[in-house]
């Protein structure tokens, strides 16, 4: 019984923190990428500008992607730093 708990903490299962972290990165990479494709081919079929609307937004969404995984990881860090000033 006690080998069980070694692998809890006060919140759940030692993965669960790690795993958040990587589903919120991955989605603010993958999201704006495929939404731009799909844009960015569906306006260049319409407008016929293959691949200019494609590649306008393929570079917004890496801007959009990089500004979320700052966010992100600027909010993991405070909540880190929380926790180690809590453990002292």
């Amino acid at each position: 019984m006690e080998e069980g708990n070694k692998n809890l903490n006060k919140k759940g299962v030692w993965w669960s923190g790690p795993m958040q972290v990587f589903s919120e990165i991955s989605t603010w990479i993958a999201a704006p990428i495929i939404l731009a494709v799909i844009a960015g081919k569906a306006l260049d079929e319409r407008y016929s500008t293959e691949p200019w609307f494609l590649l306008g937004l393929m570079a917004f969404s890496f801007l959009i992607s990089s500004y979320g995984i700052i966010k992100a990881v600027k909010k993991y860090a405070k909540k880190i730093k929380r926790e180690e000033k809590n453990n002292l």
